[in-house]
């Protein structure tokens, strides 16, 4: 179950992506739902997402 929503997590980030504000709300919400080692992976994935849309990095800050 867990991994499904890993899973459901990178979806919705890759389709919000065209929206800053919209994109750090979800990355908000993974933080609170997913597992440590989740959020690890998580921190990969979204440093390639902050590559083809450098707009986003200013959520990178809820990457604690």
């Amino acid at each position: 179950m867990a991994r499904a929503m890993f899973e459901y997590t990178k979806m919705i980030l890759k389709k919000v992506s065209f929206d800053t504000n919209l994109f750090c709300t979800e990355v908000k919400k993974a933080m609170e739902r997913l597992l440590p080692y989740e959020i690890e992976e998580l921190k990969v994935f979204i440093e390639s997402l902050i590559k083809i849309n450098p707009d986003l990095r200013r959520c990178s800050v809820y990457l604690v």
